[in-house]
């Protein structure tokens, strides 16, 4: 990654910050694989690990309702999230799903701006903040992507871009909201691709990305905003990651249909980092 001249905000301790790992099947699995990738997860997944790491479970749409059943029939200790969804409350919007249906399914985390959603259906930086500030209303908590082009990243413009992602997605939501929310950092380069960040460049990144959250919503939403790394996470790389300071779980994409790959993840404190 291309030198940027940034220093990670002093003071920002990530102790009371519990990761989370959030595993988003993009349009993968139906709801009968659905029940059987939660059920095999729950059993590869242990109560230790959950008393330190929170997961998110992100399905497609027709799978929410029985992920929804599984995690509460069998008293699975993860979130169910979704992948997207409209800024309206209901409306004419064909095809469209609205916070409060998600919301009624108890949904706690939805993903707004992925980068697949900015490039292939083109969401707009006004876009993703209204489904910041919408998600938010419905008593959900909003996942925010940010991330860079290749182009972007070989042209040293890696946190220009992605601080007036996040600074844009932020406007509107309050000093208090926001330290509540969850930011991935999501290198458009590295998803699918197999690329990833090294260690050190996505903690630069994720440390950046704190230092926008404390220009836009003070040191204490900064200390307490919760910052992933998203971007072709395995088994082998989650500790590294992980450990870096300012890294506070993983949004993870293909690693995340199988289950005896998202398990490790989950568990990265039991692996070398």
């Amino acid at each position: 990654m291309p030198a940027e001249s940034t220093s990670r905000p002093a003071g920002f301790a990530s102790g009371t910050r519990k990761p989370l790992i959030s595993a988003n099947w993009k349009m993968n699995l139906n709801h009968f694989e659905a029940i059987q990738q939660v059920q095999k997860l729950s059993y590869l997944v242990t109560d230790d690990d959950l008393e330190h790491v929170e997961v998110s479970i992100h399905p497609p749409f027709t799978d929410i309702r029985s992920v929804q059943t599984v995690l509460e029939s069998d008293q699975i200790a993860m979130a169910l999230g979704a992948q997207n969804c409209h800024y309206e409350s209901s409306g004419a919007f064909t095809g469209e799903i609205a916070p409060g249906m998600l919301a009624k399914l108890h949904v706690g985390y939805v993903i707004v701006g992925h980068s697949e959603r900015r490039t292939l259906f083109g969401e707009t930086d006004d876009v993703v903040r209204a489904k910041v500030l919408a998600v938010h209303a419905a008593g959900m908590t909003p996942i925010i992507c940010v991330g860079e082009t290749l182009e972007e990243r070989e042209a040293g413009r890696t946190e220009d871009r992605v601080g007036s992602q996040l600074g844009a997605a932020l406007e509107g939501s309050s000093p208090g909201d926001i330290g509540g929310f969850v930011v991935a950092y999501e290198p458009i380069w590295a998803i699918g691709t197999g690329r990833v960040a090294g260690a050190d460049d996505a903690q630069q990144v994720c440390a950046h990305l704190r230092g926008v959250v404390a220009d836009v919503a003070g040191p204490a939403a900064a200390a307490q905003v919760r910052i992933q790394y998203g971007g072709s996470v395995k088994p082998d790389n989650a500790a590294e990651l992980m450990a870096r300071p300012d890294i506070d779980g993983a949004l993870v994409g293909g690693a995340s249909l199988d289950a005896d790959t998202f398990a490790p993840i989950v568990n990265f404190r039991n692996r070398p980092g």
